[in-house]
């Protein structure tokens, strides 16, 4: 796909996102100059841990998008076990697509064209509600969920307070 085809897809993507909002984010662009760059503002999902929370994140999309996975990095401070120290988010459909070398994932479970802004952000909510501990990114997280979770708690409360101050 070309660069001008992928460009294309992200504005149809954005207006979209603009004309019908989803619950739970909301999406923009960093600069309006650049389409390949979008601020996103996640909202901790109710019933979780991270309810109350505002949390930002940029995503970057390549110019071979959607054939390629954006990559997306959390700017606010935020404690889980697929989200490494340095906000970079690790979930299956952003990873490249086609067979995990490691042998974890299946094809299927990584990136596909089909998926979409909207797609990706529904996911990593998803994440945030349910944290998959078997194959983490911030394995110091991972440990706190499963060996310790008063302290994972306290540590992801500390975020949301921290979040809200932020905003």
């Amino acid at each position: 796909m070309s660069e001008l085809q992928s460009a294309l897809l992200l504005k149809k993507q954005l207006t979209e996102l603009h004309k019908n909002p989803v619950e739970g984010f909301s999406a923009g662009l960093i600069d309006d100059n650049d389409i390949y760059k979008w601020e996103v503002l996640i909202i901790g999902p109710p019933d979780t841990l991270y309810e109350g929370g505002f949390f930002k994140a940029h995503v970057n999309f390549p110019k071979e998008y959607p054939l390629r996975p954006p990559k997306m990095k959390f700017v606010t401070e935020i404690w889980h076990p697929n989200i490494d120290k340095s906000g970079d988010v690790c979930i299956s459909i952003l990873h490249e697509p086609g067979d995990d070398k490691w042998g974890y994932e299946k094809a299927s479970e990584r990136w596909l064209p089909v998926h979409t802004v909207e797609t990706i952000l529904i996911s990593v909510i998803s994440m945030l509600a349910d944290p998959n501990d078997e194959s983490p990114a911030n394995v110091d997280a991972a440990k706190d969920w499963r060996d310790n979770y008063p302290e994972f708690k306290r540590k992801v409360a500390r975020c949301v307070r921290k979040s809200q101050e932020d905003i």
